[in-house]
């Protein structure tokens, strides 16, 4: 069987990864190797990753990358993957909390499309209420909406495929793929936009797996309120704030 490994970039995660890291042992599909990148945090982090270790039902290792940035963390941790032996990436991050089909979705998407499966985000249940959940989602529509309206996004720049919105936080793609498109871009975040354009400039297997479902942090909304919030995901930046909203 092709071997599956799931990446999680973190950065001073320490209050949320154990979340993380149990809704992972509590997938149904465990037979995957958990590989944490660490991007030199200054806290418990990488303490609360070994201390999970020792009884997970998977193998878990940590890796530090010291070159900060959420696409530096998640590249290295992608070829270290691959070095030992990965056919199958996938990929969340420290704050989010994945179904409990996650990694089957994500199996099966990979193994049926041979490419890039992006799956469905949905906000944290225990971040905010429903009017917050309901902002969350109407703020994920919009950035989707305007990703595939923007001109830089139209197939006459090369792009093989419609513009579809990529959630780094909840993605999986083969191997043979992640190299044969340079991998991720290695700088701080924002950098979904900019890969899943790497990948539609190379091939048309991208597919959307509706039940590879990942619960998004919503701390963002609460660090940048929502106009800044729809500003980050209209690819408008941070407005001059920290792109790791803690």
């Amino acid at each position: 069987m092709t071997a599956l490994w799931v990446v999680v970039p973190a950065y001073r995660e320490e209050a949320r990864i154990g979340g993380t890291l149990r809704a992972l042992a509590a997938q149904r599909d465990t037979d995957f190797t958990l590989l944490v990148v660490d991007n030199a945090s200054d806290d418990r982090t990488v303490a609360v990753v070994e201390e999970f270790a020792a009884g997970a039902p998977f193998p878990v290792h940590v890796l530090v990358e010291p070159e900060k940035g959420v696409g530096c963390a998640v590249d290295t941790g992608f070829r270290h993957a691959i070095a030992h032996g990965a056919g199958l990436l996938a990929r969340t991050d420290a704050d989010c909390l994945p179904e409990p089909g996650w990694t089957a979705a994500a199996r099966a998407g990979m193994l049926a499309s041979r490419g890039l499966v992006c799956g469905h985000i949905t906000a944290r249940r225990d971040e905010h209420g429903p009017v917050g959940r309901r902002v969350f989602r109407a703020l994920v529509v919009t950035g989707a909406f305007f990703g595939r309206i923007r001109p830089a996004h139209h197939r006459r720049h090369g792009f093989l495929v419609p513009y579809r919105m990529h959630a780094g936080n909840n993605m999986a793609i083969t191997a043979a793929l992640y190299e044969a498109v340079g991998g991720m871009p290695r700088r701080p975040s924002p950098t979904d936009r900019t890969f899943i354009n790497r990948v539609r400039r190379h091939t048309t297997a991208i597919v959307q797996q509706r039940d590879m479902v990942v619960q998004n942090s919503t701390r963002r909304i609460r660090a940048y309120g929502v106009l800044g919030t729809a500003r980050w995901y209209l690819e408008r930046g941070s407005g001059g704030r920290s792109v790791d909203p803690r």
